[in-house]
């Protein structure tokens, strides 16, 4: 590739080429005209003689005899997924230069940490479907209901064991604290806008979430959106006739993830994290209602104001172009 301040651009070169071979101007006044030596326009003539291109060549050399063998190479992959090693590490257990481990690395795009799933010890696999719509994420997050006068994040253990046991609820024996249920958020992500739909029920049977996907497919219909295929995970309400009999009216097709392996699922996963730290546990709710009470809010803050990186750090509902009145 030629530089910024090369005197022949493609584009010249054919045309000292032209003059050289076509219109036999003398190689040296060619040279002086076009400032520049007179082997170069010599070589630029022979190429356009011979029918070559006026583009740069590789500078890549034919042999690369000090080159790492693929040996060595699948050895410095292999310790990086299994053992998330350096390259200092690697180089001192495979015999390279640290900077050589750093280079097969980078070759490999495993070059950083965050490349490689914590889990799993693979390298991280991103997509993102183009349109919206075109998938929807579905998944159920299980939080502990808040006690009334506050849960123990904020009040401490001591004061939280007793708020647990003065708010009406089933014992599971005598020997523990009062059970006092579970709140359990149904999520649906647009794949491609991150945009999300959620709701909070005390419950994760099939008609609940039946339910839920019904409303949001309406929910996502009225922002312009057409639900063509949704996935989740193998809880037994993504398993049951009645999901089944939902999805085919609604002319939804429905995936769902290989076996122990959230990772597939995992925009969802990561916006349980978000959901959980700002709004499930985001301040000192005095009790269950007051929290369920501000979810509506979070999740059309999520939507339409928190910058999200996946987005160019706009807004989710930014990537939605056919909303109704955006254009008035």
């Amino acid at each position: 590739m030629s530089h910024a301040n090369a005197a022949l651009t493609p584009r010249a070169r054919l045309t000292v080429a032209r003059l050289v071979v076509d219109q036999k101007v003398p190689i040296a006044e060619v040279a002086a005209r076009f400032q520049c030596a007179w082997p170069t326009v010599k070589r630029w003539a022979a190429r356009y003689a011979a029918g070559q291109p006026m583009t740069d060549r590789s500078s890549r050399p034919h042999r690369m005899p000090a080159k790492t063998d693929r040996a060595t190479t699948g050895r410095i992959v292999a310790l990086r997924l299994r053992k998330r090693l350096g390259p200092v590490q690697l180089a001192a257990l495979t015999g390279v230069a640290p900077s050589t481990a750093h280079r097969v690395l980078t070759r490999c795009r495993i070059n950083r940490l965050t490349h490689v799933d914590r889990a799993t010890g693979q390298p991280v696999r991103r997509y993102e479907h183009a349109t919206p719509g075109a998938l929807l994420h579905v998944d159920v997050k299980k939080l502990g209901n808040i006690p009334d006068g506050g849960g123990w994040r904020f009040v401490g253990r001591a004061q939280g064991d007793r708020n647990r046991a003065a708010t009406p609820g089933k014992p599971k024996s005598k020997h523990h604290n009062p059970k006092m249920g579970h709140a359990f958020v149904h999520t649906v992500i647009d794949d491609h806008s991150r945009v999300a739909y959620a709701e909070v029920h005390d419950d994760e049977t099939a008609t609940t979430a039946t339910g839920v996907l019904r409303r949001a497919v309406t929910w996502f219909a009225a922002r312009g959106i057409t639900t063509q295929r949704v996935l989740s995970d193998n809880g037994s309400a993504y398993r049951s006739h009645l999901w089944r009999d939902a999805c085919t009216d609604l002319a939804i097709k429905h995936s769902r993830t290989r076996p122990r392996r959230p990772q597939t699922n995992g925009k969802i996963e990561r916006f349980h994290r978000t959901l959980a730290d700002g709004w499930g546990y985001a301040r000192c709710y005095t009790c269950e209602a007051e929290r369920r009470a501000a979810l509506a809010a979070w999740i059309h803050q999520y939507n339409y104001h928190r910058p999200h990186t996946a987005c160019g750090n706009k807004p989710p509902i930014t990537r939605l172009t056919n909303l109704p009145g955006q254009y008035t």
